[in-house]
């Protein structure tokens, strides 16, 4: 039968408990041992969540108040299984995975950024995936080395 000839509340709770999976990138799933702590707190949360949506009794607000956390615990147990937890920089000579790097852009604003896996990436936060098109430019540059982003130079000040 259609939903089309069931009660509009069922249509309603249909459209709000099918989500979209949340997209699992095809990059190596580099993490920091910070970025792995997050992913399993963040799990643990999701599964607190699910397990306080299923103790709802009305099935379609069971499925509304489930229907996120489980998408989430999907996802995040596969990050988990997949993630290559990567050794702090060995040295402060260049720019690895991990490093926290200091530049200056040409137009003399100065910006540190930490880079970091995809799911700790947080640019507000000061924090960017290896996969940006940033990291990608800085990685593997030295003390004083330039690096170009599009047009823009950019000179590396502090590694850490």
């Amino acid at each position: 039968m259609s939903v089309a000839f069931t009660k509009e509340e069922s249509s309603e709770t249909a459209s709000e408990t099918i989500l979209p999976e949340r997209v699992i990138s095809a990059q190596p799933n580099l993490v920091t041992e910070s970025g792995l702590k997050a992913l399993e707190a963040e799990l643990a949360v999701a599964r607190e969540a699910y397990a306080a949506g299923n103790l709802i009794e009305d099935v379609n607000d069971k499925r509304r108040q489930t229907a996120g956390p489980a998408r989430d615990i999907r996802y995040l147990v596969e990050r988990i299984r997949t993630a290559d937890l990567q050794p702090a920089p060995a040295s402060n000579d260049i720019v690895a995975f991990g490093s926290t790097v200091r530049f200056e852009r040409e137009d003399g604003r100065v910006q540190t950024f930490r880079i970091v896996g995809e799911d700790e990436a947080d640019p507000k936060s000061g924090t960017v995936s290896w996969v940006s098109p940033l990291a990608r430019v800085l990685l593997g540059k030295a003390l004083g080395d330039l690096a170009m982003l599009g047009n823009e130079e950019l000179e590396i000040q502090k590694i850490t």
